[in-house]
């Protein structure tokens, strides 16, 4: 009996880990994803979102699915797509795929403060975008790019009326242009069009030295599973067109940004809470940190620490060896023949 229950905890365990994914659709090679079934935490993903483009993060990030890439290469942009009411999409052309566990909502809003921080003087692109919440958070050059994208749902839906929607160049098959529903999950997809458009036709922002964020996050499959249900032909049309539609929006902003570019997919079929367990554990991590103190223990390094270390250590390193090749050649200098002073002196005494 504890084998068989063993064995089936392992599969539900296995099952819930499959439910959900995080699919690395675009990448160039100095960022090296290796494939595997490691599995991503839900709450580290904006950490891994950071290292993607050459950031340091506050804590080590304890997962083999990324490879320590070269220091002088970083990507232009890093695009974040949020998936919400599917467990997975059909993306064949993907770099790799890893589940996703422990599903918490998560912000990409450190990645973004650090992107504003370092390259404040670049106006670098930041754009959070949520269509279904009409939340819109735009930094920098985005306020001018981006001025004209549809962002509430009125001017959404006023846009799929307009010239060049994609209700004239996408196969709607059960899909309704009167539904509230399908509207909403067709407004995503012209939002995602809108802004491939847009890049296109301000292409100087892929050639600037600053990298540049963009998070979207896509909750119209969810509202298609909850009102027709998920075995139902509008559901199942709108997930292959959402996949069709995503795998061509990864490939035109990767090729965008000079083959530069990060562009990963988080499909969920609904965030959880965060778990009782997680704000204890970080309860007692604080009262250790607190109580160290008393035992006169170390305080945590700054995570500029290994920056500046390496920095001191190197130039330490350059002078002591400057030093000593001037003095072994001060040591072995000839005065009559290596010194101008006395040439000129010599010359100066044969004279007189």
């Amino acid at each position: 009996n504890r084998y068989r229950f063993a064995i089936c905890w392992r599969a539900a365990s296995v099952a819930i880990l499959a439910l959900y994914s995080f699919t690395v659709l675009q990448a160039p090679e100095f960022v090296s994803f290796q494939k595997g079934d490691w599995p991503v935490s839900g709450e580290k993903i904006p950490d891994l979102v950071a290292l993607t483009m050459g950031f340091s993060v506050q804590e080590d990030l304890l997962w083999p699915g990324l490879q320590a890439g070269p220091l002088f290469q970083r990507p232009r942009a890093n695009i974040l797509v949020v998936v919400r009411g599917v467990d997975s999409l059909a993306l064949p052309q993907s770099v790799a795929s890893y589940p996703l566990e422990n599903p918490v909502p998560f912000t990409m809003d450190s990645v973004a403060e650090t992107v504003h921080s370092l390259f404040a003087e670049d106006t670098p692109v930041v754009l959070q975008l949520a269509p279904s919440e009409e939340r819109l958070y735009m930094l920098g050059k985005a306020n001018a790019v981006f001025e004209d994208l549809p962002v509430t749902l009125q001017q959404i839906r006023a846009r799929l009326s307009q010239d060049g929607s994609v209700l004239s160049s996408l196969p709607l098959n059960s899909l309704s242009r009167n539904a509230e529903a399908d509207l909403l999950f067709l407004s995503e997809v012209q939002v995602l069009h809108d802004i491939t458009a847009l890049l296109q036709r301000h292409r100087h922002l892929a050639k600037d030295h600053s990298p540049d964020l963009y998070s979207l996050e896509l909750s119209g499959l969810e509202e298609l599973s909850r009102l027709y249900g998920p075995d139902s032909p509008q559901y199942r049309d709108a997930t292959a067109l959402l996949a069709s539609v995503l795998q061509k929006f990864g490939q035109d902003v990767y090729g965008l940004y000079g083959n530069s570019s990060v562009v990963e997919v988080v499909t969920v079929k609904a965030f959880e809470a965060p778990l009782t367990r997680k704000s204890r554990s970080i309860l007692e991590s604080r009262q250790i940190s607190n109580r160290g103190s008393l035992y006169n223990l170390a305080h945590k390094y700054d995570v500029e620490y290994a920056v500046v270390f390496n920095i001191v250590l190197w130039l330490m390193i350059v002078l002591a060896l400057a030093v000593i090749v001037v003095a072994y050649n001060l040591w072995n200098m000839d005065p009559g023949y290596d010194s101008i002073i006395y040439r000129m002196t010599n010359q100066k005494i044969r004279m007189d």
